[in-house]
Parts: structure tokens; sequence; C-alpha cells
């Protein structure tokens, strides 16, 4: 049986706090590399028809598949070709129209050099990561994004730690300019992430979670509150609307019933009170196409837990409580 050799805890919380530092410094560096290249490498892929093909080898090609997978969700089409593989076929998936982003710290990555003369062959434009502008990489591209670090992290010097984390932050610098540069913005993000959290969020509106039609608990004002109350329960919003015509003038919630009893205790017949006398006024609303999770901040901000969903006129269309929102995963 194997013995697990005893542990510094010393040797390893300071390697942990160099790498740490050593890989900051060297994103750090990178802010003054943010030259006309950079700003040339941007206007490469705007100007792409067709998609950002991201290559690299090893822990490079672990970044180029990140980095690919960055500017698809946020406006640029993009996919990763593995470099071994393009010589063997896949060379065919680049087009014309595309553009693309080589990623290799020492620029001399074998697969990845053998293919760079098909490549500028086809006349696309090559943006590369790398830290050695004068390598084979380096010469054969239109714009070089200087990536090179001082050391690795690797105690060794050797594993590639620095080069990596300076690639991938290159690499975000890099599509975050695109995006804004394209005009992209957080609901154009949702559409590619419908799934999430933040897509339920920024799609789903009010009315594709509100109660509507019979299911909406209301009343005239001059219904007496035990039918009040008798329309709140049953339709479980523990409110009800109270509507004049059909513009929302009121609310009365469980709550209020509550309140209301302790207010007036046995001194006062509650049954001869109308939905007008114990309404609360000008309730909160929200329109129907607003976000679920406005109407969510609102309930937040007001210290609620339900809304009436009104028109521009102040017709009532609808209601939902925060158990709606739950169920949808707004909230």
């Amino acid at each position: 049986m194997s013995v697990t050799p005893p542990i510094d805890a010393a040797r390893v919380r300071q390697l942990a706090v160099d790498t740490l530092q050593i890989e900051a410094e060297a994103v750090a560096a990178l802010a003054q590399r943010v030259d006309g290249g950079f700003v040339e490498a941007v206007r490469l892929l705007l100007a792409c028809r067709g998609r950002a093909v991201v290559m690299g080898m090893g822990k490079s090609g672990h970044i180029g598949r990140k980095l690919a997978a960055t500017l698809a969700s946020t406006g640029t089409p993009a996919m990763f070709v593995h470099p071994a593989e393009a010589s063997h076929g896949d060379l065919g998936m680049i087009t014309a129209a595309d553009a693309v982003l080589a990623l290799s710290n020492s620029g001399e990555s074998q697969e990845l050099t053998a293919i760079l003369p098909f490549i500028k062959r086809l006349g696309v434009p090559l943006i590369a990561f790398t830290g050695r502008a004068d390598s084979t990489l380096g010469r054969h591209a239109d714009v070089v994004l200087d990536t090179s670090v001082v050391r690795e992290a690797c105690p060794h010097n050797l594993a590639p730690t620095t080069s990596t984390t300076a690639q991938l932050a290159m690499g975000d610098a890099l599509a975050v300019a695109v995006l804004d540069a394209r005009g992209f913005k957080a609901d154009d993000f949702a559409r590619s992430h419908p799934g999430g959290a933040l897509g339920r969020k920024l799609l789903t509106h009010v009315s594709d979670v509100m109660r509507s039609g019979a299911d909406v608990p209301r009343v005239a004002p001059d219904t007496g509150l035990m039918d009040l109350m008798r329309e709140i329960s049953a339709k479980g919003l523990g409110m009800a609307a109270v509507v004049e015509g059909e513009r929302a003038i009121g609310i009365f919630t469980d709550g209020d019933l509550r309140r209301l009893i302790e207010r007036h205790g046995s001194g006062v017949d509650l049954r001869t009170l109308t939905a007008r006398e114990v309404m609360h006024a000008r309730p909160s609303t929200v329109t129907a196409d607003a976000l679920a999770v406005e109407a969510a901040e609102l309930m937040e901000a007001r210290r609620i837990t339900s809304v009436l969903v009104v028109d521009a006129q102040g017709r009532l269309v609808g209601a939902l409580n925060s158990n709606d929102l739950m169920r949808a995963k707004v909230i």
C-alpha cells in the first residue's frame, strides 16, 4: 500500500501565493500591449463574414476552445478546429469567409505551423496569440497579440500556467472589445443562453408568468368584505383586485385583512365594510410586456408579494405573485 508523503503546509501556501502573484503580474503586463494591432484584430473579426476559427495544441488548445465558446456566446460565430485533425481533412472546415485565431506560446507547435501555408493560401486573416512575434506563427500572422510572459508559475518553469492565463485574459479582452463594437447587448446574450438563469431573467416577460382571465381575483368597489374574502380564497393568490369598470383602482390582501382585524377588533362589524373602504388605492402595477425580473424587483422594493398587471389605460389584464416568479425560476 502506498504511503502519502507528508505535506509541508507552509510551502503549499507559499506556492499558491507565488502562483497567483506571478499570474496576476503577467495579466497586468498585457495592458501595456493593447495597441494598434489589437484594434486591427477587432476590425478583422468585425469584418469576418464567416466564422472565427480558433486553433491551438495542448494547453493552448484548451484555452482556444474556451475562446471559441466565448466568442460564439457574445455575437461572433466561432468554432474550434484541432490543428492535428486539420492536417487530415478538417482543414476543409475553414472557408475564405472565415478568420483564424491561432494560439501557441512558442509559435512553433509543429501541428500548427504545418498548416499555416494552407491557411495563408486561403487568404483568410490570421490573428496569432503568441509569446514570440518572430516565431513561425508570428511571421505568418496578419496581427500578433503578444502574450509573452516572464516565467511560468510552475516551480520548474515548464508546465504551461502563466502563459495560458495570459492567453485566456487576452482572449477575453478581445471578445469583450468585439462584442462592444458589434453593439451586442444583454438581451442578445440572453438569446444565446435561454436555458440559464440569466436567460430566464432577460427573456421572461410578465405575460409569460402572470395569471389572466378568470384566474385573476377581482371584485367591484361595492362588494362586501365577506364576498371579497371568498374571491381571494377561491383564486388562491392571497389578494384581489378592486376594479371599477375595467380599471384597477385598488387591491386587498390577506395581510390587509389581518391588519384590519387588529385595528378594529370587535368594535366594528367588518361585514358591513365594502371593498372600496378597505382597499389600498393606487396599487403597485406592471405591464404585461415588462420583464418578469422587473416585477420581482418592484415586489422586493415595496416589500409586497403580489402585483397587478395593467395595460396603458390602467385596465386590469392579469396578476402575479412571488410564487409565480419562483415557479418560473426568475427569482
